[in-house]
């Protein structure tokens, strides 16, 4: 077997694996999209309107805000602040996954690769033991992507057809299944334990304290997130200067 024989076979099992790791969130997305396209029928936005704002889009909260903004006429200043202080922990994630990044990742695959990133890919992504690769990210976001998409289509068009009770347990499996892939790296890790129950304390302050609960959901996101990413990187430093695992 050549070199390039042997190159193209890598890509290809780096492709597959990430085909597969991205099958779950792919489940979860069509369900919660699912949700969405409902929401945009129910706003008054065509079925056509509603994919298409789901293919240039991957953020639930996102596209749920920026639909509701424009069915009140909120103005484009209004519409852009809300995405950027919503989305704006995706920027973090990006940062953060960089560093896992193998080397043949540069600037234009990056910025290809940055709108693939959500919170459940970035998690599977960052997980991983081996560096990431432009293939193995591609294929993680292709069934995810093509899941989002299409639930946003079906609901759009069909969402009328169940019962509003079968829709609302839909949306309940992104949060099954994002939990899915934090508990296995807090089992493995006593140190990704503690940064998780952090965050969610920090979480739950900033959604209880008569304060803290006026900001918005997005900063609020942020603010647990880099708390508790903080004081792991204090209390747990890396040793050898990779990533803490035990």
């Amino acid at each position: 077997m050549t070199i390039e024989q042997t190159a193209e076979t890598s890509r290809r099992r780096e492709y597959r694996e990430g085909l597969r790791h991205g099958f779950p969130i792919a489940c979860g997305y069509f369900f919660v999209s699912f949700t969405f396209g409902i929401l945009g029928a129910s706003l008054g936005f065509r079925w056509w309107e509603s994919t298409l704002i789901s293919m240039t889009n991957l953020t639930s909260a996102g596209q749920i805000a920026g639909v509701k903004t424009i069915a009140a006429g909120g103005s484009m200043f209004e519409l852009a602040l809300s995405q950027f202080i919503i989305n704006l922990r995706y920027s973090l994630m990006g940062i953060s996954l960089s560093q896992n990044m193998s080397e043949d990742v540069n600037g234009s695959k990056r910025a290809l690769l940055g709108f693939g990133i959500t919170d459940e890919i970035y998690g599977v992504a960052a997980s991983r033991k081996m560096p990431v690769t432009t293939v193995y990210f591609l294929g993680l976001m292709t069934l995810p992507y093509i899941g989002w998409s299409l639930g946003t289509l079906f609901g759009a068009i069909l969402g009328d057809v169940l019962p509003a009770t079968v829709t609302e347990v839909m949306s309940l499996a992104i949060y099954g299944m994002f939990i899915a892939i934090v508990v296995p790296a807090a089992k493995e890790s006593r140190r990704v334990l503690f940064v998780v129950i952090l965050a969610a304390a920090v979480s739950c302050l900033m959604y209880y304290m008569p304060v803290l609960k006026e900001v918005s959901v997005g900063f609020a996101i942020i603010v647990s997130a880099v708390a508790a990413a903080a004081v792991g990187a204090w209390l747990f430093p890396p040793e050898d200067g990779g990533a803490c695992r035990e």
